[in-house]
């Protein structure tokens, strides 16, 4: 059962993250804006009130989750460096002994 939910992709790269962003707002402001307006020609505030949650439901449900295409450009990390002996593990800051002020 948990390894079902291990296997789902929990991750969104930095351009899928700036298409998520500009997507979610772009849902909210016109909702914003047909609801103020559906809002003002039946006179009920309400309206407005269900049509901007509306918005808000469909653009979570189209942005929080990692859809695929907010995952088309990976990062490319730089490979591993290979260890070599134990003594090269330090700092350069480290091997320096530190001056005492007085």
């Amino acid at each position: 059962m948990l390894s079902i939910f291990k296997s789902i992709p929990t991750h969104m790269d930095y351009k899928g993250q700036k298409l998520a962003e500009q997507i979610f707002q772009g849902i909210i402001l016109i909702s914003a804006v047909i609801g103020f307006i559906y809002g003002l020609i039946i006179e009920q505030f309400g309206w407005t009130v269900y049509i901007v949650l509306g918005g808000f439901a469909v653009s979570c449900l189209l942005t929080l989750p990692p859809w695929p295409m907010y995952r088309k450009n990976p990062l490319s990390w730089q490979p591993l460096l290979p260890e070599s002996n134990g003594e090269s593990n330090q700092k350069p800051q480290e091997s320096i002994k530190k001056k005492k002020h007085k």
